[in-house]
């Protein structure tokens, strides 16, 4: 278990480009959708999201470190609630409002060198300054490390970014991975049994070998779950050095769709089918 942790925190530390991480919040099981409440109170995290300011989890981040305000009062606490009609409610003393923008959703391949996130408070670049043109307020939805490239999904709507990033949600993610050196058979039967990190076990839908240079090897390698820096963790437990991490494929969404550094914006339909194929595998 030791050296389990080792390899993990090597890995987390290669890619790791600032500061400290917020603890992993828990996941809960989604639910079915109940009806409004009669005294028009939902949970914070939701009005949060639902107002286009962020997804859910990073809402409940926000709540816990006691950035939100509900009348002037901090509220610290996950299973409060609010009126989002007759509540004032305000973020970093910024009073929100009620989303009035149609929902938007984008398709990005992210370059490396940019922080996923709407702001960097050290100054680096984000992903917001690739996405010139789009007016209004959105948001990426999950990450990929500075170091990482490919796909990344971003809008401004709030449930479905949950939706997507929750683990039950079962939605493929295809990553070509290029590793120093050369994956050896033992190594690429590992990886297709599937692996235990420090934070449970994961068992890639497909892996298969891709193109060799003199010293480097590209891998493919599928996989549903959505834990941090979960490839890179992978990669380490059986030995492997990534040199290069690409994520080309988000359900039927591919990396051939858009020019890096450029976006496209989805159809409600596709974030749909996106979820449709996550059924399918099922």
């Amino acid at each position: 278990m030791l050296e389990l942790a080792r390899l993990d925190l090597k890995a987390t530390l290669r890619a790791k480009t600032y500061g400290k991480k917020l603890p992993k919040l828990r996941e809960e099981a989604p639910k079915a959708r109940a009806k409004a409440p009669a005294d028009g109170k939902e949970r914070l995290q939701k009005i949060l999201a639902s107002s286009g300011i962020c997804s859910r989890r990073k809402a409940e981040e926000l709540i816990l470190m006691g950035q939100v305000k509900v009348n002037g009062t901090v509220v610290n606490t996950l299973g409060a609630k609010a009126d989002p009609v007759n509540d004032m409610i305000s973020v970093d003393g910024k009073q929100i409002e009620p989303l009035a923008q149609e929902r938007q959703y984008y398709l990005l391949n992210k370059p490396r060198g940019y922080i996923t996130t709407t702001t960097d408070p050290r100054g680096r670049p984000t992903v917001m300054e690739l996405m010139t043109g789009v007016v209004d307020r959105i948001y990426p939805v999950g990450r990929l490390d500075y170091a990482s490239e490919g796909l990344l999904l971003l809008t401004n709507d709030g449930e479905t970014a949950h939706r997507l990033m929750h683990p039950s949600s079962g939605i493929r993610r295809i990553y070509a991975v290029k590793v120093k050196g050369t994956m050896t058979d033992e190594q690429y039967r590992q990886l297709r049994k599937g692996v235990h990190l420090t934070d449970g076990f994961v068992k890639p839908l497909r892996i298969s070998r891709g193109g060799r240079l003199q010293s480097k090897e590209w891998i493919e390698i599928e996989i549903t779950e959505g834990k941090n820096l979960e490839v890179r963790r992978i990669f380490a437990v059986v030995g492997l050095d990534v040199d290069r991490l690409r994520r080309i494929g988000i359900g039927p969404l591919t990396i051939a769709q858009v020019p890096v550094g450029k976006y496209v914006r989805l159809t409600k339909r596709q974030i749909e089918e996106v979820f449709a194929d996550a059924e399918k595998i099922d």
